[in-house]
């Protein structure tokens, strides 16, 4: 949960780092498929393809599944290559986490230690991210979805436990080699919903830092919403992907 309180102090006020927790409220108000389209804010990562304002589109869709969102983001995609007048990706894969670190690295996720992923990590979520970045996401050239990761990298996604190994339910779309979007099966109970909370703030205070506010009326609105599928695209990367530029500073989407 990389961002709990989604919000980015500045001066004497704040500025959204996701439209998440109030989407969520609106869908658990009832209003079954819903999108949020502006400008959102991060302060934590800077480079070609992060900038601190940037424009984010996220859908929620009540009584979807994963593969309902993929199918929107091949939609979504293909007219938005139209619109640019460029060629529109032919074709996705679907793949897991776990399928793609044992094509590329022969480590199989669901039996691995943080050991056998990086001699210089401790954590299995440390080496894990090590060993994704260095040696697995270079390869990911083709428009790609990623799916089933780690149940440590649940974020506010479901976690499934009926497999080899737990999983986090949700996925990320590659386009150009670039990370598109992130779309997570929600998380639809309040409790779980509050023991995640706390515990991000358990390892925020941890490691020195303070922890967040946490949003009861999100917490309840959470425990309401029906069984439901959320995403999140950046639209400049969206944009950079398709005219193959090599960063989101060259063009800006809004």
């Amino acid at each position: 949960m990389e961002e709990q309180l989604f919000a980015l102090p500045v001066a004497d006020g704040y500025l959204r780092t996701s439209p998440e927790f109030a989407c969520k409220r609106v869908v658990a108000a009832g209003l079954p498929r819903i999108y949020d389209l502006g400008p959102c804010f991060r302060d934590r990562e800077r480079g070609s393809w992060h900038g601190r304002e940037f424009t984010m589109l996220e859908w929620y869709r009540a009584g979807a599944g994963l593969a309902d969102l993929m199918d929107d983001v091949e939609a979504l995609v293909a007219t938005a290559a139209n619109a640019l007048g460029v060629d529109a990706p032919a074709a996705w894969r679907r793949v897991t986490v776990r399928d793609l670190f044992l094509e590329t690295t022969g480590v199989d996720l669901a039996t691995a230690s943080a050991s056998d992923l990086s001699s210089r990590d401790r954590g299995f979520d440390d080496a894990f991210f090590r060993r994704f970045v260095e040696d697995v996401e270079p390869r990911i050239t083709a428009p790609t979805f990623v799916r089933d990761w780690p149940a440590s990298q649940a974020a506010l996604a479901q976690v499934r436990d009926d497999g080899p190994w737990p999983v986090a339910c949700r996925f990320e779309g590659f386009l150009g080699g670039v990370e598109l979007c992130n779309a997570f099966l929600e998380v639809v109970d309040s409790q779980e919903q509050l023991r995640r909370a706390l515990s991000v703030n358990a390892a925020r205070v941890a490691a020195g830092e303070s922890p967040h506010p946490v949003d009861m009326a999100f917490v309840e609105a959470v425990g309401r919403m029906p069984t439901t599928a959320g995403i999140a695209m950046g639209l400049d990367r969206l944009v950079a992907a398709l005219c193959g530029w090599d960063g989101i500073e060259r063009g800006r989407v809004g």
